[in-house]
């Protein structure tokens, strides 16, 4: 089931953008353009910019301002109000860790796409009732991460995910071999040695190299 939804971009085009989501953990507005520069070189597109820093709604609304071919989008958005910030600040999709029943019906309520994170059964169920097909599994690598998912794909069939948490260059194939993964979620495309030394072609390097190992 999946209701109507006014959304700007819908989770299906989000998940087929490309593989790899950065997850994005900016201290400071100045690093912003960079790093999204710096992604977007190597033609990732979708950049989650999590709420985990004070400095996070003026990183999403600059780079939506400064660089209209990035899809950003707010990740860490754990209630209503975090996610009509989202929209204000410019973001195009928010991310959820968990989900409760009052941000499904925001997200079916509001302009931009919510992914809620669930890593239960009871938490899926929860969001398909309200017709969420496309959701975050997290922590990913915690919550039993390849069989975990490839197992859920039974009585679920119609679910696609984007796992995120402990994913990396050792486990993400795995992932994305699974026929109910569509991208994966990872922190480790923005080291935070390469933002300090304002290191942006290592940002790049790390991209790229990314990418060709799971073509």
């Amino acid at each position: 089931m999946t209701a109507l939804k006014n959304w700007q971009i819908m989770p299906k085009e989000l998940f087929a953008m490309g593989p790899i989501v950065p997850v994005l953990v900016i201290n400071k507005v100045a690093d912003a353009l960079p790093i999204a520069e710096a992604l977007l070189a190597a033609n990732i597109k979708v950049l989650e910019v999590t709420l985990r820093t004070p400095a996070a709604l003026d990183v999403i609304s600059i780079i939506a301002k400064e660089l209209p071919e990035a899809i950003v989008g707010s990740g860490t958005v754990t209630n209503r109000q975090q996610y009509q910030q989202s929209i204000d600040a410019g973001a195009k999709f928010a991310i959820s860790p968990g989900l409760t029943k009052d941000l499904l019906q925001a997200g079916n309520d509001g302009e931009i796409a919510l992914i809620p994170g669930i890593s239960s059964i009871s938490d899926l169920m929860d969001a398909s009732d309200l017709g969420y097909d496309h959701l975050k599994f997290f922590p990913a690598e915690a919550s039993g991460g390849v069989n975990a998912i490839k197992s859920i794909g039974g009585p679920f069939p119609d679910i696609t995910f984007c796992p995120t948490g402990g994913i990396n260059l050792k486990n993400i194939r795995d992932y994305l071999a699974l026929s109910n993964v569509a991208c994966c979620g990872g922190s480790w495309l923005v080291p935070n040695s390469a933002v300090e030394n304002k290191n942006w072609s290592e940002i790049t390097k790390l991209s790229n190299e990314a990418l060709a190992f799971v073509k």
